[in-house]
């Protein structure tokens, strides 16, 4: 008899069956959905499913079901035709109101959800999704580096007391410093060059009453900004996603200015642009109560210190030029309702730097008045002579007038919101960060849904395929240790589909490649066991003997072999990116796996077949 330990058999049966257990959302495959969220000043309810239900049902498109879950309608259809065609409809009939996105919507029973159970992530090449390629805007980033260093040469001249006539931005890049005098220019040089190394000083005119300094941004320094925009971007689409929920997302930077990005299972391009390329966020400024805004929209004389804007519901209203604080000053957002009159609202943070300016501000300025203002970039795209010329537009309004009650500084709530979808939308954005330089979006793919089941089904073909050839060699060749290497290969196969759907990793098309690789690698495992216990018979070992002699001496070639490709897949998955990454996890969970269960749950049913006879006298191999 051979003593297999009693615990080893209790541990294969507990791991195959958690295995089973968490692989099992595997065979319900997700349903082709629309989601359905409303737009500013719309709502979705019971009234608005009926809507939807009678439009679905008098086109003929039929759904499953509809149901409606965190202020969203997700219809459920039974193939991805139907999808579509309903898709199309729904936005001809709701409009502008409502934002319809194909989806897929799982069909993984509640039970088995409410214990953790979730299928496997498919990528973009099998479920279908959205590809962009985005550019980074380089001139836009240079406009707000010169533009800052304006406000802090003001602000240094200031607290050197030396005076000036005014600081502008001029021709390709250049800085204007107008001084009063040689020893102010004189002042202002050394002033500059010491506190703000970044600009090089180039000289200018002098004369008369006006003595001019030029300066100009270094090209090194200009250089570093855009690498930080790239790399911010990169952080703010990455939070932006995120929050959005998309599953495995690949948001990566593509040379010197662009950033690729990947949504799998997302279909609506309009959607998925007007939150990634959404640059909106909130500028806090002082009204300017010493003019009459009316008098100003007419004369159009609005004060050199002071802009003129428009409230959202059409009348002026003249600010500072000055911004208290914005966007990229708070540390986190939540949309909410007021509790005074129940409006939509969004309460904000600000980071120590806002935090302490807007203190200092509202101490001394209690009585009068503090606006919000909405800042938006709305992207346009023109056709000049045959070819589209992308541009942009700054869209500012103000959404907000309050009077200062009390000082106030970190924490505080912005109201005048329209819906509270546009104040959902507007945390979000706040709360990802905002976008260090604008994006355009030079390239977009959507790789459809029956492109994605069509990869999906070859690829099941392939494994199952695969499986079923090398169980029928194995079976033909070492009869019953094939059968049960049949068995451990399929054991295999369920573990290792368990794992990457406890992990949450994305299967892609070369991480299909990485399965049938482990498959293969598994059987060379077990071929080392069944010629080790046949070298062990023809030694005139007794069958006992040779299944033991066979599994302990071949478990060395087994971990030599197993160890340099599994440090071949670290090094993949390390240095790789996108499908080199997802071959590689596949591919090292998968020489785990086979090492159990070729080792450990071969060898346990082997013991279990075999080893309890007292008096084996051949066995089938």
């Amino acid at each position: 008899m051979m003593n297999y330990p009693k615990w080893k058999y209790a541990l294969v049966v507990l791991v195959m069956l958690v295995a089973a257990f968490y692989a099992a959302p595997n065979l319900y495959p997700e349903d082709p959905a629309i989601q359905i969220s409303a737009n500013r000043g719309s709502v979705v309810d019971e009234a608005f499913r009926e809507r939807v239900h009678g439009i679905l049902e008098s086109r003929q498109l039929p759904f499953t079901r509809l149901e409606m879950a965190d202020g969203r309608l997700m219809a459920h259809f039974a193939n991805t035709d139907v999808q579509l065609r309903a898709s199309e409809v729904l936005r001809e009939e709701l409009g502008e109101d409502y934002t319809s996105a194909l989806n897929l919507a799982s069909t993984v029973p509640g039970w088995l959800a409410a214990l953790g159970g979730k299928s496997m992530v498919m990528g973009l090449d099998l479920q279908g999704g959205i590809h962009f390629t985005m550019e980074v805007d380089q001139r836009a980033t240079q406009e707000r580096m010169e533009n800052r260093f304006v406000e802090d040469i003001r602000v240094l001249l200031r607290e050197r007391r030396i005076r000036y006539k005014g600081v502008s931005r001029g021709a390709q890049g250049s800085l204007s410093v107008v001084l009063r005098s040689s020893e102010d220019r004189e002042a202002a040089l050394n002033a500059i060059s010491s506190q703000l190394p970044e600009l090089v000083l180039t000289g200018g005119a002098g004369g008369g009453e006006d003595w001019v300094l030029e300066a100009r941004i270094s090209e090194a320094a200009l250089r570093e900004a855009a690498l930080n925009a790239v790399e911010q971007n990169l952080s703010t689409l990455r939070n932006r996603v995120d929050e959005l929920g998309t599953s495995e997302p690949v948001i990566q930077r593509q040379g010197e200015s662009r950033i690729v990005v990947q949504l799998p299972g997302v279909q609506d391009t309009a959607a998925a642009k007007r939150i990634l390329g959404a640059t909106a966020t909130l500028e806090y400024r002082a009204v300017d109560e010493s003019v009459n805004p009316l008098e100003v929209a007419e004369t159009g004389r609005v004060p050199p210190q002071s802009e003129l804007f428009y409230h959202r519901q059409g009348y002026p209203v003249v600010l500072s030029k000055r911004i208290i604080a914005s966007g990229d000053q708070l540390v986190s957002a939540a949309s909410g309702f007021a509790p005074d009159d129940g409006s939509p609202m969004v309460s904000v943070r600000l980071n120590s730097a806002g935090a302490r300016r807007m203190l200092d501000f509202t101490n001394e300025n209690v009585g009068k008045g503090m606006a919000v203002v909405f800042v938006e970039r709305v992207p346009e795209v023109r056709t000049v002579n045959g070819e589209q010329v992308r541009s942009s537009r700054i869209k500012r309004e103000v959404i907000s007038v309050a009077t200062v009650r009390e000082p106030f500084g970190r924490t505080f709530q912005t109201s005048g919101l329209d819906s509270a979808q546009e104040a959902s939308e507007l945390a979000l954005l706040l709360k990802a960060g905002a976008l260090a330089a604008p994006i355009d979006i030079v390239e977009e793919r959507v790789i459809g849904p029956s492109l994605g089941q069509e990869n999906i089904d070859r690829g099941v073909k392939a494994i199952v395929l695969g499986l079923l050839c090398i169980m029928a060699f194995v079976a033909i060749y070492y009869r019953a240790f094939g059968l049960i290497t049949c068995v451990t290969l399929v054991l295999n196969l369920v573990l290792l589909l368990a794992i990457l759907s406890i992990i949450g990793a994305t299967l892609t098309m070369p991480g299909i490649a990485g399965i049938m690789l482990t498959l293969g690698m598994a059987v060379d495992a077990n071929v080392l066991i069944c010629e080790r216990i046949r070298s062990e018979l023809r030694l005139g070992n007794t069958p006992l003997g040779a299944i033991k002699g066979g599994y302990d001496k071949a478990w060395t070639s087994i971990l030599d072999a197993n160890l340099t490709t599994l440090l071949a897949g670290i090094a993949l998955f390390s240095f790789g990116s996108g499908p080199i990454r997802g071959f590689a996890v596949t591919m090292c969970i998968g020489i785990l796996t086979s090492m159990f269960t070729a080792v450990t749950v071969s060898e346990a049913i082997a013991a279990f077949v075999y080893g309890r006879r007292r008096k084996l006298k051949s066995i089938s191999i």
